[in-house]
């Protein structure tokens, strides 16, 4: 079963010391030596990008984005389909944050129904399963 990896996943794991620090890390570490079946979209990439970039990290967002590229070959496209899907969601969960919404409606043109994330957001929509990154 192949899950999918929130943008938070990667930027906690990459940040300053902070609780959820190691168990995304560790998260990523399973990712990298196979023992876990995990993608991502271009969205995730595109948000890591704009965050560090926005923190001053631009050399960090690079290079973590090249990582990303290479551990991600074939990730996930964010297509017409998936805009027309997050309006859709964002009309059903009014509280679900846009990104979040791309996010699911990508998972489910896909036929993903797990998500690694911290952000408790993902918890409101019925169609998906989130799972804590110290859960793993």
């Amino acid at each position: 079963m192949q899950i999918f990896l929130d943008t938070n996943v990667f930027l906690y794991a990459a940040g300053a010391s902070h609780p959820q620090r190691e168990a995304c890390a560790k998260v990523l570490r399973r990712v990298a030596d196979g023992a876990l079946h995990a993608t991502i979209n271009s969205e995730v990439v595109q948000e890591i990008l704009y965050v560090l970039n926005r923190r001053g990290r631009r050399e960090d967002a690079l290079k973590l984005a090249g990582h990303l590229t290479a551990l991600f070959p074939d990730l996930l496209a964010v297509t017409r389909d998936d805009v027309v899907r997050t309006c859709e969601l964002l009309r059903r969960y009014p509280r679900l944050p846009v990104r979040d919404a791309v996010h699911v409606a990508t998972m489910l043109r896909n036929g993903l129904k797990t998500v690694i994330s911290v952000d408790s957001d993902f918890d409101q929509v019925s169609e998906i399963r989130r799972v804590a990154p110290g859960a793993i």
